[in-house]
């Protein structure tokens, strides 16, 4: 097979280079480190022929597919009415631009980014296949297909699919459960395939987020590693594959794309269906340079907030069901004057909602507990200066419900019957234009009459059984399409609204919800030690000011551990900030650190929230090190954990990492969210003192010496270039 052209798109960086071959789909040439040249790529990429293969070498194209000689999972695959086809493509195309607003050139050489657009024809189908090189080197793709044929065509699946290096050689994704989502796993890229596949009918708090490839050993400051997220929250799959023969000039690729039930996309003549965008990132500086990419992406788009982000306060562990005005009013009052900024009333306050097996999907004020509606509560908090927030779960419904009474056909479940019940919630069918037009409309008037500028937007229960009704077909595809739709719709209405992507914790963190939401709910689980494992995994997709993370009262609602003040200050401050705890019975010293602590906070959120987050791979497993530094290397803030005991007698010296080299800091040791007690009587001088003056060299290469901590203790560190 010859070439006619090769395309690069690149920046910052990384470069994916496609060859465009006489004939069929172009091909991944090299996706990885930049290159300073290409004379020779091709050639030096040229496939071998396998023995007992496939006679003529075959690349693995955007599309791989049988009728190219992949024997692995197929980028394309269904049929028209039974009759499968493997295309052939012909009339392909391919059209190289500039992004918008990158200049002339940037597409095929400029080093600002690009955008690749293939079309194709073959087997009654086209294709199009879009590829975006981002300013920050992350890479995006989606693929679109339209049926030509006169019969019906049934998709079974429309994946992203890229090559991997030889030298990709482990695979390390996330799993996890409720309250403890975020849990890494490592394996060797053996031959085989390691598919994690998600029907739950959300991203789920077993997703891995980044499902990742990489060079054996790879961390989170060293390793060439390559990851694929599929920014979609309905079922969805990642994969990583290598065969023995593989195809081509790789044994190995990484997919991406959405999970799809029998039958659930069905195209007649005409007819269109698109994956979701597939994000890729690479790095030859491990998970923090791979992670970086897609921060900076995120940065970067015009709906990613630009405001402080405000610390909050969320009355779910504070009262939980038992709403009364006058508590609630004290409790607004008590955070305002230690200097809380938006003050949310989270489940409780609709009709009959006095526990959790009553009232959901009835969207009005309960007239007994607040006889006057919200508004002396909600114009009690914006006197005192807070924005409000407010609770809400529209896509699920009580059986003891009115709206479950009067609709029973609106639940998206099979004809006769209910799905398995969980959390005593039923999923409301809102591919039902009726029903979504009620849950929009009930909202509509919510945001109209009371006006926050908050919604914590829950989703407590997995699809099961997620039948639509009226066809008898699977309905996770057009419940996410309706969920979207729903969110752009009342953001479209109520400009300003901020909203938060809560799914009994962290069961919906994805690209595809945060495009139309503000932030995440990491966990329900406020246990700092917990809390500090889960957000530092969640930070492999999301920069801090994304993910919400509040201060717990002092034993944990979900683990009955029992931790200090100053633990769980430190474990929020680095995220977006908040509370969830009665802060009525706090002590006027408990009082008084969270005023402090507050105030830290706002200190250092313009540094928290713009700069890089790095993490040290632990020398011990018993620390934990994560920071952030600010773009220029000017400023740093650093927490040092101690989450176990150790067989070690002293920590030792920690590196810091992410520093410039060539700079002097001082290192100031911060108190104010308090200061834990020591097991050492004798301390490092520096923090005897409370800071010095250390080159950045010494802190990135040498170390710095911690004070002994007892497990579940923590502190901060604020670098400052002098």
């Amino acid at each position: 097979m010859t070439h006619h052209r090769t395309i690069e798109l690149r920046a910052a960086g990384t470069a994916l280079v496609l060859g465009v071959p006489d004939r069929g789909l172009p091909h991944v040439l090299h996706w990885g480190a930049d290159l300073p040249g290409l004379e020779g790529l091709a050639a030096a990429a040229s496939p071998a022929a396998a023995n007992n293969g496939v006679d003529t070498p075959a690349w693995i194209s955007l599309l791989p597919t049988q009728g190219e000689g992949w024997r692995g999972h197929p980028g394309l695959s269904g049929h028209h009415e039974g009759r499968v086809t493997y295309p052939r493509w012909g009339r392909v195309e391919v059209v190289v631009d500039p992004l918008e607003g990158t200049g002339p050139g940037a597409g095929a050489g400029g080093g600002a980014g690009g955008q690749a657009t293939v079309t194709a024809e073959g087997g009654g189908l086209r294709i199009r296949c879009e590829l975006r090189m981002e300013a920050s080197g992350l890479l995006r793709a989606r693929n679109t297909v339209t049926n030509l044929d006169p019969d019906p065509w049934t998709l079974d699946a429309l994946r992203v699919t890229l090559p991997l290096p030889r030298e990709a050689e482990e695979v390390l994704d996330l799993t996890g459960r409720w309250v403890r989502e975020r849990s890494p796993q490592r394996q060797p890229l053996s031959m085989g395939t390691r598919t994690r596949a998600s029907r739950r009918g959300r991203s789920g708090h077993d997703a891995p987020l980044l499902l990742t490839a990489g060079s054996p050993g790879f961390g989170f400051r060293h390793g060439e590693v390559w990851g694929v997220h599929t920014a979609w929250s309905g079922d969805h799959v990642h994969l990583a594959e290598r065969l023995p023969e593989g195809a081509g000039q790789a044994d190995a690729v990484i997919a991406g794309g959405e999970l799809l039930h029998p039958g659930e996309v069905r195209l007649v003549r005409g007819q269109s269906y698109s994956t979701p965008w597939v994000f890729l990132s690479w790095s030859d500086r491990g998970l923090d340079g791979m992670s970086a990419r897609v921060h900076r992406w995120l940065r970067a788009r015009p709906e990613h907030p630009t405001t402080p982000r405000p610390v909050v306060l969320n009355t779910w562990e504070a009262v939980y069901f038992d709403h009364d005005l006058n508590r609630l009013t004290e409790l607004a009052d008590t955070a305002a004057r230690i200097g809380v900024e938006r003050f949310v009333l989270d489940d409780g306050w609709f009709r009959g909602r006095r526990d959790d097996t009553a009232g959901l999907g009835d969207w009005t004020v309960d007239p007994h507990v607040w006889p006057d509606g919200l508004h002396p509560l909600f114009d009690r908090v914006r006197a005192l200066g807070m924005e409000a927030g407010l609770w809400v779960e529209p896509e699920m419904v009580n059986p003891d419900s009115d709206l479950a009474r009067a609709h029973p056909d609106w639940l998206l479940a099979p004809e006769g019957r209910l799905s398995p019940p969980s959390r005593n919630q039923q999923v409301l069918d809102l591919g039902r234009p009726e029903a979504l037009e009620y849950v929009f409309g009930r909202l509509d008037s919510l945001v109209t009459e009371y006006r926050p500028d908050y919604l914590k937007w829950d989703h407590n229960r997995d699809l099961m059984e997620a039948v639509h009704r009226p066809t008898g077909s699977a309905g996770v595809h057009g419940q996410t399409r309706a969920v979207y739709a729903l969110l752009d719709r009342l953001r479209e209405h109520h400009p300003g609204l901020e909203i938060e992507s809560c799914s009994s914790g962290g069961g919906r963190v994805d690209l595809g919800i945060l495009a139309r939401t503000d932030r995440v709910w990491a966990s329900d689980n406020n246990d700092p030690l917990e809390r500090l494992a889960i957000q530092r995994w969640t930070g492999l997709l999301l920069p801090p000011e994304l993910v919400g993370s509040h201060v717990g009262g002092p034993e944990s609602h979900t683990t009955g551990r029992v931790t200090a003040l100053s633990a769980r200050l430190l474990t929020s401050l680095m995220s977006h900030a908040g509370i969830e705890w009665d802060v009525t019975g706090c002590s006027e010293d408990e009082l008084a650190a969270l005023t402090s602590w507050i105030g830290l906070y706002k200190e250092l959120r313009p540094l928290l929230h713009s700069g890089d987050p790095v993490h040290a791979d632990p020398a011990d497993p018993a620390e934990q090190l994560d920071g952030v530094v600010a773009r220029d290397r000017g400023e740093a803030v650093f927490r040092y954990a101690r989450l176990a005991s150790s067989a070690r007698a002293l920590p030792g010296r920690v590196r810091l990492p992410g520093l410039g080299e060539d700079r002097r800091y001082r290192v100031t040791w911060r108190r104010e969210a308090g200061w834990p007690s020591t097991m050492q009587q004798v301390m490092p001088e520096w923090f005897v003192k409370g800071e010095a003056v250390i080159s950045g060299a010494v802190l990135a290469r040498s170390g710095l010496q911690m004070p002994g901590l007892n497990p579940a203790q923590a502190l901060l560190l604020h670098l400052r270039e002098v």
